[in-house]
């Protein structure tokens, strides 16, 4: 692994080198001013991020085209239904739909049962919700329903103390006797049989993994936001994914669902430390992650996308508040730096969970002194040729993983037409190219904002998730991306005044600034998203598909939003 560690560290360092002779090309004509430092203090703040995706991305790549990912790594035959070692399905909710929920459940176990597997699976639905009369109502009726009741279970706690952490070290002292290893689901996945018993088929082979997991990808969508978001999604983590286990191996990340746990050391070694003002982490999985790797255990991401779905957020307002949590939990864990006994690959996780969100302010803050800088610099003119060089070099770099996911899917005939052909895969391509150039500007502010509330002392709620379909209105549009609308109008008329070449340089960086109120509404309104499903624009490979005989299809069967 060292030798692996050091070509991305070297492929790291040539990325961001070359972005930074770029940048010095911009900025060196004219002499170097107030803006013009604060532009290269800030890219040098993005620079490790920036540098990791491109490692990532080239790495994943070479490996997914050149060579299958980890052909050995996943067991392929079918498992032993009389040698798997029990199972404690785990379903972790908190005022959630049930009628959402639970039919998933349903075709997981249906599936269980069809390969004669389903007796060594326990499901326990662990709910943290404030008021679960309408929880046991759907649970009992759930239960009923099943060909053998007896396995389910629900269980609710007065407080989620702890919050989802607590939630499962609550099962696992209380309730998990009997079993060896846990499913963890959350309310908005779902898993086939086929991956959830090959996934504990691993486990069983390899004794030392103390979690092992899939690439979990978004379930089809109906709104056109989500359709956007996870097509593009898909391909950059499955690129990512691949290069980081490459040179990650059994020291990976946790996503914390969709995931097979080895209960007895999990309970063991992932008690989680309270923080120094004595709140709980929020953002427990990367934690668990690595105080299993701390203590020997493997923590393995097979970069296989089949068979493991969650549901992606239905409009703007509930993604950004979904990346607001994040980053709040996230940058929790400043203070987990200095925990004892981690490895250098444990807390370099905290430390990239961390780059995630905190890149958010340096772009913003890039962007607003290249605004003044254009206005301001009566010296010299733009630099137009050396900027879009920039601009096309750094969000190649910061895209590499999906660009180059989206370029395995193209050189593979039999990839293309899982996405419904080369023309229906190029226009989805396209259009979630610009989506995603528009959005990252309006979610840089949002994480702005939030980075600066926290540091001022204030705190975000940890509140249940919206994951129904919906529109927007304008109204509310306007309530939550006025500081975007601002920001965006005072950046470009700050480049207005350097002229035509600087504004159109700005509009990839900043263009979403603009837009984010009108982006918002119509991403949301469900004619949009219908006229996109009629249509197959976006579409996932589920969507071109029918599940193989005796796997129910996921929720494939799309609803209209209105």
């Amino acid at each position: 692994m060292v030798m692996r560690r050091a070509a991305v560290l070297l492929i790291a360092l040539a990325a961001d080198v070359g972005l930074a002779w770029l940048l010095w090309q911009v900025l060196e004509p004219g002499g170097w001013t107030a803006a013009k430092l604060t532009m290269a203090a800030a890219f040098a703040g993005t620079a490790p991020w920036t540098g990791l995706c491109a490692a990532n991305g080239i790495i994943g790549f070479v490996l997914s085209v050149f060579r299958p990912p980890f052909p050995t790594r996943l067991p392929r035959r079918q498992a032993d239904r009389r040698s798997l070692p029990p199972t404690a399905i785990a379903v972790t909710v908190r005022d959630e739909d049930m009628a959402r929920v639970l039919p998933a459940l349903r075709r997981l176990l249906h599936g269980l049962d069809l390969a004669d597997a389903g007796d060594g699976f326990g499901v326990f639905i662990l709910s943290d919700s404030q008021h679960g009369t309408g929880e046991e109502r759907a649970v009992a009726s759930f239960r009923a329903e099943d060909r053998n009741p007896a396995r389910i279970c629900y269980r609710r706690r007065p407080s989620n103390i702890g919050f989802k952490a607590g939630n499962i070290m609550d099962f696992l002292d209380r309730g998990a006797r009997g079993y060896e290893l846990m499913l963890t689901l959350d309310a908005d996945s779902e898993m086939s049989a086929t991956a959830v018993l090959r996934l504990v088929r691993l486990m069983q082979l390899e004794p030392t993994l103390a979690v092992a997991q899939h690439l979990t990808v978004g379930l089809p969508a109906s709104s056109a936001f989500p359709r956007l978001f996870q097509f593009g999604m898909r391909a950059g983590m499955r690129t990512w994914a691949t290069g980081q286990a490459w040179w990650q191996g059994d020291e990976g990340p946790y996503w914390g669902h969709n995931a097979v746990v080895r209960i007895a050391p999990f309970r063991l070694h992932c008690r989680l430390p309270t923080l120094p003002n004595g709140r709980h982490i929020l953002s427990h999985d990367q934690v668990e992650a690595v105080l299993l790797s701390a203590a020997g255990w493997g923590v393995r991401v097979i970069p296989d996308e089949e068979g493991s779905w969650e549901a992606n957020p239905p409009a703007l307002p509930e993604f950004l508040r979904r990346e607001t949590r994040w980053l709040v939990g996230n940058m929790q864990y400043w203070h987990l730096l200095r925990l004892r006994g981690l490895r250098a690959m444990g807390r370099w996780q905290l430390i990239q969970a961390i780059l995630l969100f905190a890149g958010a302010p340096l772009y913003l803050l890039f962007l607003l002194a290249a605004a003044t800088a254009a206005a301001t610099d009566a010296v010299s003119a733009f630099p137009a040729r050396w900027a879009f060089a920039l601009t096309a070099a750094w969000l190649s770099a910061l895209y590499a993983p999906k660009l180059f996911g989206y370029a395995e899917v193209a050189l593979s005939p039999e990839k293309r037409d899982r996405y419904g052909g080369p023309g229906r895969f190029g226009v989805g391509v396209g259009t979630e190219i610009g989506f995603t150039l528009l959005l990252d500007a309006v979610s840089a502010v949002a994480k702005t904002g939030a980075i600066l509330r926290l540091a001022l002392g204030g705190r975000v709620a940890w509140n249940g998730q919206n994951r129904a379909d919906r529109g927007v209105g304008w109204g509310e549009a306007i309530r939550l991306l006025w500081p975007q609308t601002v920001v965006g109008i005072m950046a470009f008329g700050a480049f207005a005044a350097a002229g035509w070449t600087a504004t159109l340089w700005a509009f990839p960086l900043a263009g979403g600034l603009l837009v984010s109120i009108p982006l918002c509404v119509l991403t949301a309104d469900p004619r949009i998203g219908r006229w996109l499903r009629e249509r197959q624009f976006a579409a996932v490979p589920e969507e071109f598909s029918t599940a193989p005989r005796g796997q129910p299809a996921p929720a494939l069967a799309l609803q209209d939003s209105d």
